[in-house]
């Protein structure tokens, strides 16, 4: 009897995934936990494992496409020999195809029913991350044009229709925006080498000039825009800045740093004493530790941190389980952990979800300030900005005086469905506060 391979979970709020990368063919033998497919996302990059030894007796999804969680990705006979897998490939005269034909009746027909979602009272077929958009901005879904796998309705079909539809009272003629740059992509499936072609949005009429460079999206950074327009559309942003004193935090490091290295194995930097003032600050603040549902707000118990962490591939936001329950040691040494493995691919599903709230901290060069996207369904993100010595006004010895002090901005984006002024700002008052003061232990 044969075995499905399924896509897992792969964080909270990823419903789908794109299929980067085949690494076996139909025919071969795999053992368990071999990695067979590679599948990209908006947080990672993951390899599926064989459940089962055996032979790969069917492959159903085409590199390029973009399938739901659930959903069949191959099926492996555990009864086959390695001597039935080599007859099978020498009888064919040259090995298994890695991938089905995507114009391949057959291929088609094997696809599991989770890759079309058609919803039996209206009989369209869409995703379920498309279908919910389409509710909540009161779209007619029998009026978008399909563009994914047997022509079901993709989140770039409704973010393509909302912006045709903007767009369209403002156009003086159709003839303004080149008939080619507003036409839905082709229903069949695309190769992994240019996914942005099949599921690109419109080029809002920009003819490519002379020494122009087309750079087509990367399968992950194409979902991560995805999910970045997904989270504008969702969440009503307002942000708020606050400038704080790190010169006693900076004393601090300087103290302990060679001391905390030996100690620990890991380089006491910056972000750890940002991320444990902000998990203090959030356990005063829990609106801020929050998601918002359709018609409820609910505020988490456990502190959960993301880190954004920037990879080869893009950004993603590796997660702190229980991070209030942490030193601040704990805190250096669990981010150290996370953004080491990030960069070297091996995060799990595991470590890429259930954050409450999230801290980014973009670099050192140029960096003022700047206002985060919210990492959905969170509803706050803290950015941190440069870390520079400033020229301050501060009292000393009853007088005003110009001083040199080590500076930094921190940016809070909150969702206001959730969170109101007051509460925000004074999470990020707090977090300055624990900063200015410094009280650590170390």
């Amino acid at each position: 009897m044969s075995i499905e391979v399924e896509l897992p979970s792969l964080g909270e709020s990823v419903f789908e995934g794109t299929v980067a990368r085949w690494l076996v063919a139909e025919g071969e033998m795999v053992e368990v936990d071999q990695a067979i497919v590679e599948v990209t996302t908006d947080k990672v990059d993951a390899e599926i494992p064989a459940p089962c030894a055996g032979m790969i007796e069917q492959i159903l999804v085409a590199e390029g496409d973009v399938i739901e969680i659930g959903a069949v990705l191959a099926k492996i006979d555990p009864d086959a020999k390695a001597d039935t897998a080599s007859s099978a490939k020498n009888n064919s005269g040259s090995p298994a195809p890695k991938i089905p034909d995507a114009t391949s009746t057959s291929a088609a027909q094997a696809r599991p029913a989770l890759l079309i979602a058609t919803n039996p009272a209206d009989g369209i077929a869409a995703t379920p991350v498309a279908r919910r958009m389409a509710e909540e901005a009161d779209i007619d879904l029998q009026a978008v044009h399909g563009t994914g796998s047997a022509g079901r309705v993709t989140k770039d079909d409704i973010l393509r229709h909302g912006s045709d539809a903007e767009r369209a009272p403002a156009a003086p003629s159709p003839s303004v925006i080149p008939t080619a740059a507003v036409q839905p992509a082709a229903v069949a499936p695309s190769p992994a080498s240019a996914p942005s072609k099949a599921r690109g949005g419109p080029s809002f009429g920009y003819e490519l000039q002379a020494g122009d460079r087309v750079i087509p999206m990367t399968p992950m950074r194409r979902i991560i825009s995805e999910h970045m327009v997904y989270s504008k559309r969702t969440s009503p942003h307002v942000g708020t800045v606050a400038e704080l004193d790190l010169s006693a935090v900076v004393r601090l490091r300087n103290q302990h740093k060679k001391a905390f290295a030996e100690s620990y194995g890991v380089a006491l930097t910056f972000l750890p004493f940002v991320v444990h003032a902000t998990v203090r600050a959030l356990r005063e603040f829990p609106a801020l530790n929050a998601s918002v549902t359709a018609d409820a707000i609910i505020e988490k118990q456990s502190i959960h941190v993301g880190v954004a962490t920037e990879t080869e591939k893009g950004l993603v936001v590796p997660v702190i389980r229980d991070a209030d329950r942490l030193s601040l040691a704990g805190t250096a040494m669990a981010i150290n952990d996370l953004a080491t493995r990030a960069r070297d691919k091996r995060l799990s599903a595991d470590d890429l979800r259930g954050g409450t709230f999230t801290v980014s901290n973009p670099g050192r060069r140029g960096n003022l300030y700047g206002f985060a996207i919210i990492n959905q369904p969170q509803v706050g993100i803290l950015r941190m900005g440069e870390i520079a010595k400033r020229a301050v006004v501060r009292s000393l010895e009853g007088e005003d005086a110009i001083v040199i002090r080590t500076m930094m901005f921190l940016a809070l984006s909150y969702d206001h469905r959730a969170v109101d002024g007051a509460p925000a700002n004074g999470f990020l008052h707090r977090i300055r506060e624990i900063l200015e003061a410094a009280e650590f232990d170390l």
